[in-house]
């Protein structure tokens, strides 16, 4: 790369360990409660990673954890980070349907702004839940109840998630509905495959995401997106009991050593808020998608 590198968006999903879709199936949203909540240390160790690297990011927040954890919120917004919704309560978008989906956002993000005191206009969808297929309405909506931009779409293959027919860059899915930035994927093999972070960024060796992205700034000159949460940088959360191999599988290898591939990532690459590096997108009008 020459010149100025590419500045990419820092997002992290602001939810807790028992908030996971691996662990719906054992931990009952009617249980949440009584878990053991550490959402709030741990994002306050994201934060503290942030400021020692200097840089500024996005937290797409459960109104859950805003309701109960006003504080945090109020340091997210205070050290210049975008505070975005990531929903109430975790629910997959498909699955819940239009008007439960609208009564979701809308009230995450009452709770979110009268927390922080600022305006919410990023959403990402809980798992990556949102598609053209399965949820066509979901865009319009979100333009309706005052969002402008969306972070939910995965164009990858998977057995959780994902739209493989997605397009790879910023796009407007419905000509009523708020843009799409949709996660971060390189072309290989005839396919997209995922450079976004998460799980594939604990499992797979670190190289391959640092080769991935430098390829989509350097050889695209196009801004990545990468995410995490909070308690990927938590190796001794509680463990679910009842949970499937796989699920365990996912959840909690690599744990130990995030931390530290995050520091590295954050060193070896500028990073910003997605509102600043993908603002001319959110703010300028794009063809829709055929």
């Amino acid at each position: 790369m020459t010149g100025t590198p590419i500045r990419n968006a820092m997002s992290v999903d602001v939810e807790d360990w028992f908030q996971v879709q691996a662990f719906a199936s054992v931990i009952p949203r009617e249980n949440w409660e009584s878990c053991e909540r550490r959402v709030e240390a741990n994002t306050h160790r994201v934060l503290d990673l942030f400021a020692a690297a200097q840089m500024r990011g996005t937290f797409f927040t459960l109104g859950w954890v805003a309701e109960r954890h006003p504080a945090l919120i109020r340091r997210i917004v205070k050290e210049g980070h975008e505070l975005a919704s990531h929903g109430h309560g975790h629910q997959q978008v498909h699955v819940i349907g239009e008007a439960a989906f609208r009564a979701d956002i809308r009230r995450a993000r009452a709770i979110l702004e009268q927390a922080g005191g600022v305006r919410v206009v990023g959403y990402r969808a809980p798992t990556f839940s949102i598609s053209a297929r399965h949820t066509p309405w979901a865009h319009p909506i979100l333009a309706e109840e005052g969002y402008l931009y969306s972070s939910s779409v995965f164009p990858v293959r998977h057995d959780l998630y994902g739209d493989p027919s997605a397009p790879r860059r910023p796009y407007l899915p419905h000509p009523d509905g708020v843009t799409e930035i949709p996660m971060t994927t390189v072309r290989a093999f005839g396919r997209s495959l995922p450079c976004a972070g998460g799980g594939w960024f604990r499992l797979l060796p670190y190289g391959l995401t640092r080769a991935g992205l430098g390829r989509v700034n350097g050889t695209e000159g196009q801004p990545g997106v990468f995410y995490f949460h909070p308690w990927e940088i938590d190796p001794d959360q509680p463990r679910a009991e009842g949970a499937g191999r796989l699920s365990r599988f996912r959840h909690y290898t690599g744990l130990r050593g995030m931390e530290a591939r995050l520091v590295r990532l954050l060193a070896e690459f500028r990073w910003g808020r997605m509102d600043e590096v993908f603002g001319a997108v959110i703010a300028a009008p794009l063809p829709a998608a055929a």
